[in-house]
């Protein structure tokens, strides 16, 4: 049996669960997400836990299993936390700022890219080099945190872009003199 999938998953005070023709909705504080999940998979909610059950041991369904609790899970934290990703820029003259709710950025083009966060979704520029991407979904979040990186990604000899607050750059060593 799936380790994970075969872990119930606790709902916390506030919020509310139900799971119907394999659609599962999760309403919190902080908003409403829902998941349709598979028809081999059957969720069942007592004593405030959602339990996932499968039909079958089938690789395939055996997957799903704990895809879908890991979905469930993080869908029970979104509405209750929320997520946020953390991003570095780093480069001479490269800078973030808000105009009211657009984040626009100079990153060394000969303009200004400006971005506007989907619904649900809020950016906040802690300093002048950082940029942090605040939501209750947590594919919605991660997707425009990455949108953003790739607007400038980091190139390996100065390190010079955009990149995720904990992620680790492999520099490269630099052109050398000859004999």
């Amino acid at each position: 049996m799936s380790r994970i999938g075969r872990m119930p998953v606790v709902i916390p005070q506030g919020v509310e669960i139900k799971a119907e023709n394999g659609l599962v909705t999760v309403k919190g504080p902080k908003g409403t997400l829902s998941q349709q999940v598979g028809k081999d998979i059957s969720v069942k909610i007592e004593n405030n836990e959602v339990i996932l059950t499968r039909a079958n041991d089938q690789k395939e369904v055996r997957a799903q299993h704990g895809l879908y609790r890991a979905l469930i899970h993080n869908m029970v934290e979104g509405v209750t936390k929320g997520f946020e990703k953390a991003l570095v820029i780093n480069g001479v003259g490269y800078k973030a700022q808000m105009q009211g709710k657009k984040l626009v950025l100079n990153i060394g083009y000969s303009h200004p890219i400006e971005i506007d966060p989907p619904e649900g979704i809020t950016i906040e520029c802690p300093s002048l080099t950082e940029v942090v991407v605040k939501g209750f979904d947590k594919t919605v979040v991660g997707q425009v945190a990455a949108n953003i990186r790739a607007k400038r990604v980091v190139e390996p000899y100065h390190a010079y872009g955009i990149r995720y607050k904990d992620e680790y750059v492999a520099m490269k060593e630099g052109k050398t003199a000859g004999k």
